[in-house]
Formats: C-alpha cells, sequence, structure tokens
C-alpha cells in the first residue's frame, strides 16, 4: 500500500516527520528572523497586524515562502540521493505542494480573524450611535472580507484539483506493484475487487484524513496564540472561576470530552464494517460463478450468502444509532459552548463585539482541530475495513501467514464449500 508510492516508507515517514518538527521549531526560535538578512524581516513587536488580502505579501510571508521551498527541496534532494523511487515526485513534490495549499488556507483563516475584530467593533459604534462613517468606508470594509474569501476560495478549488490527481497516481502506483505480483494474489478471496475498488478507496480516504489532521495540526500552530492573545479579555470560567489560561483549558478539556465519548461509542463498528466487506464479496462472489457454473448461485446458498449481508447491515444499523446520537449531540453542543465559557465576560461588558467574534472564530477553530478523532471516526473505521483487506495482499507478498478470516475463506475454497460465512456477534 505504501512501498508501491514512497520510498522506504518506514523511514521515509519518520524522516518526514523529524524534519518537519525540526524546520517548524527552527522556524519558530530564530528562523523567521533570518529573513532579515535579505530585506524580509518578521514584523516589529507590538506592531499593529496587517487587515486584508495585503497581508499575503508582506515581508514575513515572503520569507515563509522561501524558508518552505527551501526545506521541501533539501528532503527531496536528500531522499532522491538516498532511495530513488519512480513516484517520488508525486509522493514528494506534489505532497508538499498539497500541505503548503492547507497552510495558506488556515492562513485565510487567521486573516479573516484579525479582520473581524476592527470591523465589527466598527459594526458596534455604527449601531450604538456612538460612530460615524461613511458608504464607502463600510464597502472598503466589506471589500476587504471579500478579497480574503475569494483567495481562499480559489486556493481551496485549485488543491481539490491537484489532489485529485495525486490520489489517483497513488491508486495507479498500487494497482501496477498487485497487478505486477497478480499471480501470488489472484487465490484471495475477491482480489479483484480489492486492486479494482479497495485501493481507489485507500487512497482517497488516507488522503482525507491526512488532509485533515495536517490541517488541524497547522490550525494549531496558527490559532493557539492568536486565542491566547485574546484570553486577556476573559477573566473566568462558568461554575469554575478564575484559572490561567481560561479559553485553552476549556478547549482542551471540551475536546478530549467529546474524543473520548465518540471512540467509546465506536468501538464496535471497525469489525462490523470489514465484516460487511467479506459478507458481501461472498455474496457477489457467489453469483459470478453462477454466471459460468449451473452448479453454483442455488437459491439455497445465495439465501444463506444475502441473510449474512442483511443480519451484518442490521447490526450495523443498531451500532450506528448510538454512535450518532453522541456524536451529533456533541457536535450541536459544541455549536454553543464558546457562548456558555465567554457568558460571565460578555455579562460584566469586558468584551466588545468585535472581540467576541474573534474569540469565538478563534476558539470554535481549535476545538474543531482539536476535536479530528470526533469529526473523522466514521472515514477512520472505513479506512480500517478497507486497510485489514489489502494487508492480505502484503502479507502473502512478504510470505507471512494470512489473516485468520482469509485463511478461513481458503480452506473453505478448497474444500468446495461455498463461503457462507456467519455474521459477526
Amino acid at each position: 500500500m505504501f512501498v508501491s508510492f514512497f520510498p522506504r516508507p518506514k523511514p521515509f515517514f519518520i524522516s518526514a516527520a523529524v524534519w518537519s518538527l525540526a524546520a517548524i521549531l527552527f522556524w519558530f526560535f530564530g528562523g523567521a528572523a533570518l529573513g532579515a538578512y535579505v530585506g524580509l524581516p518578521p514584523a516589529a513587536p507590538g506592531a499593529e497586524p496587517v487587515i486584508g488580502i495585503s497581508v499575503f505579501w508582506s515581508p514575513p510571508f515572503l520569507w515563509f515562502y522561501i524558508y518552505f521551498a527551501v526545506c521541501v527541496a533539501l528532503f527531496y534532494a536528500f531522499w532522491r540521493w538516498y532511495a530513488p523511487h519512480p513516484w517520488q515526485n508525486w509522493s514528494i513534490l506534489v505532497t508538499s505542494v498539497i500541505l503548503f495549499f492547507i497552510y495558506f488556507s488556515v492562513q485565510v483563516s487567521v486573516a479573516v480573524n484579525a479582520w473581524y475584530g476592527p470591523f465589527f467593533d466598527y459594526v458596534q459604534g455604527l449601531m450604538s450611535g456612538s460612530g460615524t462613517s461613511t458608504n464607502a468606508e463600510f464597502y472598503k470594509g466589506i471589500a476587504s472580507f471579500a478579497w480574503l474569501a475569494l483567495i481562499g476560495m480559489n486556493v481551496q478549488v485549485v488543491n481539490a484539483f491537484i489532489v485529485s490527481h495525486w490520489i489517483f497516481r497513488w491508486r495507479t502506483a498500487m494497482n501496477n506493484y498487485f497487478m505486477a505480483n497478480w499471480d501470488r494474489l489472484r487465490h484471495i478471496e475477491g482480489a479483484s475487487q480489492r486492486i479494482q475498488e479497495d485501493t481507489m478507496r485507500f487512497s482517497q480516504i488516507m488522503e482525507d484524513l491526512g488532509s485533515s489532521f495536517v490541517q488541524s495540526v497547522m490550525t494549531l500552530i496558527a490559532f493557539l496564540p492568536v486565542m491566547i492573545q485574546l484570553q486577556v479579555h476573559i477573566t473566568e470560567l462558568p461554575i469554575i472561576g478564575r484559572i490561567e489560561q481560561p479559553l485553552v483549558i476549556a478547549a482542551i478539556a471540551w475536546c478530549l470530552f467529546g474524543t473520548i465519548s465518540v471512540m467509546v461509542a465506536g468501538m464496535r463498528l471497525p469489525g462490523l464494517q470489514f465484516r460487511k466487506q467479506r459478507v458481501e464479496a461472498a455474496y457477489r462472489k457467489e453469483l459470478v460463478y453462477g454466471e459460468d457454473h449451473a452448479d453454483r448461485a442455488q437459491p439455497e446458498t445465495t439465501a444463506e450468502l444475502f441473510d449474512n449481508v442483511r443480519s451484518n447491515y442490521f447490526r450495523l444499523y443498531f451500532h450506528y444509532i448510538y454512535f450518532n446520537i453522541v456524536r451529533y449531540t456533541y457536535l450541536q453542543a459544541d455549536n454553543i459552548f464558546s457562548f456558555l465559557i465567554l457568558g460571565p465576560s460578555l455579562v460584566a461588558h469586558k468584551i466588545t463585539f468585535g472581540t467576541l467574534n474573534q474569540v469565538s472564530n478563534a476558539f470554535g477553530r481549535v476545538t474543531g482541530a482539536f476535536q479530528f478523532l470526533v469529526s473523522s471516526w466514521s472515514t477512520i473505521v472505513e479506512l480500517q475495513s478497507v486497510h485489514k483487506r489489502l494487508r492480505a495482499f502484503e502479507a502473502t507478498l512478504k510470505g507471512e501467514a494470512l489473516p485468520e478470516i482469509d485463511r478461513h475463506y481458503l480452506e473453505r475454497e478448497a474444500a468446495g464449500v461455498p463461503p457462507k460465512e456467519q455474521p459477526a456477534t
């Protein structure tokens, strides 16, 4: 699954994680200041933030673009020398482009959050009658947001186009790798479906989860400092009272509660999802045999196989009931949680309308990043199912024993017994 697309996957991913962490730490502990040597200094301490689209060609951002490109080039050059791979342009360079676009989208969100403060304070002044303005000034403020929204939307569209090609390249690499070993894999149950469908699903799910995870990490890196700056306006939390770092502690505690709740509620789902693929494949394969052999796909056999399909689906439906109740109840409560913790400060008139919007948006971004498992659990369950099916291929190619459920199927096939699997308990 990975060796077909990435050079020496285990050391590759370890080195990618270590190199990324080192690059991030170096940036925050001195790398950002190095831009001053090429005329691109960081923002001066205490300087007013740049509001609007021009922030993306300000000196600190231009220096970061150069810094990111250099880090990617060094990493790519090392792996091109250490372990050349036919797909490394896509697995390294194009992946880096995707990561950059994710970073850029997060920075658009940060820029929008910075726009919230002065604009909504301006709106509050107009609504209360304490401020004056002209139509031109009002629409200029709106246009500032429109430019941010426009550039953010188009970056996401371009990134989606690149990602689509990236996914298909990974699927192509897996397809070519498995088909080159078809003679060793063809005896595995549903081998054709695993190559044709599961490789596509695996690459797509991995990209979805990978992008979501990276975006969550980048959001935390970008918005945690913003939230720490904004929490000077928040003096206490409901019930708890005054504590240090109130917004950060509230966000972490709330997200831990949601993550643990969803994981406990969904712990039965991976096995049932995998079983669903098994019983569907067994039923489909018997029907395919029936097209060429009159003694196969007999009513008694197909009825039992379809009964397995139905039983497994009904179990899935049941377990998804309480899983979705827990998940969606938490997500609905999450929509108002920030207002609950801001209640005492609002009542005490300690925050303005602009600050309220900034804090609510930043808090929502941070909790959304912490809630990666909550929002992705269903996708993770599906990935586990697909991974188990493709794992049989890798076990065969490595000379390892097949998973128990695949060995059970092959034993039944060798004995000439139709695959009438029992549903999961």
